[in-house]
């Protein structure tokens, strides 16, 4: 008598879950990969170096460690805060709200070289705890940072930052934050739900 194959089958979906659909798909460009990618949300970065301020506008960013706190940075050699930052190993980390949508927008199309963007856009510098580059009063959350490790800096522009202050206020604890899609094109965010968190394990979340 021969043995009979065992034929496998796909695992079900729980009872009660709507089985996910399927999508056609096409070739894509691999140059603009980052709409599907971009981490979010855009924040405001603010650096000081021998009496000069600047902000710039930030997209690209993601957290590497939650102790200590890495943030990993790609900030442009382009960019006006890059030698700022470079030479004084700090900067902050401001997390703005729809509200300052339009000005996150203006501040990311122009230069410090050329402009003071505090007084420009009426945003108000506050002095940090622990860094000497200025909070922005107007954002949700401000994180003070000092550079932790500069290798990959020369090679792809990559900062990686330990965050050694951060300000935040209670409420609301899921603030409407802005992120960039790519074309001018951006994403607010919209309503937080917990429907999913009793599938996390306690130590996951």
């Amino acid at each position: 008598m021969k043995n009979a194959e065992k034929k496998e089958t796909a695992p079900r979906a729980p009872r009660g879950a709507s089985r996910p659909r399927t999508h056609v798909k096409k070739d894509f460009p691999v140059a603009e990969i980052r709409r599907f990618l971009e981490p979010g949300p855009i924040v405001l970065v603010s650096s000081a170096w021998r009496g000069e301020t600047n902000i710039m506008t930030m997209g690209w960013h993601t957290v590497m460690e939650f102790t200590p706190s890495l943030v990993g940075c790609m900030i442009s050699s382009g960019n006006h805060s890059f030698e700022l930052i470079r030479r004084s190993k700090e900067c902050v980390i401001n997390v703005p709200t729809v509200d300052l949508a339009g000005t996150v927008v203006r501040i990311g199309n122009c230069s410090g070289r050329d402009t003071d963007k505090f007084a420009a856009f009426g945003l108000t510098p506050v002095p940090g705890a622990t860094v000497k580059a200025p909070l922005i009063a107007e954002c949700h959350a401000n994180l003070e940072c000092r550079l932790a490790d500069a290798r990959l800096v020369k090679t792809y522009n990559f900062f990686i930052f330990e965050v050694v202050k951060a300000h935040a206020p209670t409420s609301p604890r899921y603030p409407r934050t802005i992120h960039y899609r790519g074309d001018g094109v951006f994403m607010l965010s919209g309503e937080s739900t917990s429907r999913y968190r009793r599938l996390f394990r306690p130590e996951m979340l």
